[in-house]
């Protein structure tokens, strides 16, 4: 579980935005909350993928755009590969 032990999944979701399944519009926006989520360790990179359906490369593409964009944090350093 990559949570904190006194934050569940759905207080993670709600704190970071994120859909509740995979069944939406993925814009620029909801791409960045999840890739941000994962990176800041909210969720873990699995649960990621179990929850929307995601392949590696799909999350690290999302990743490249989201580091592209600067949206990228110091001292944000998870990133997929740690996952």
């Amino acid at each position: 579980m990559a949570y904190p032990r006194d934050m569940s999944i759905a207080d993670a979701i709600k704190q970071y935005g994120l859909p509740k399944t995979h069944r939406v519009h993925w814009s620029k926006a909801r791409k960045d909350d999840v890739v941000r989520a994962v990176r800041d360790r909210a969720i873990s990179f699995a649960e990621a993928r179990h929850r929307y359906l995601l392949s590696r490369s799909e999350f690290a593409q999302w990743e490249r755009e989201y580091i592209a964009a600067g949206r990228e944090a110091v001292g944000d350093g998870a990133r997929m590969e740690d996952a």
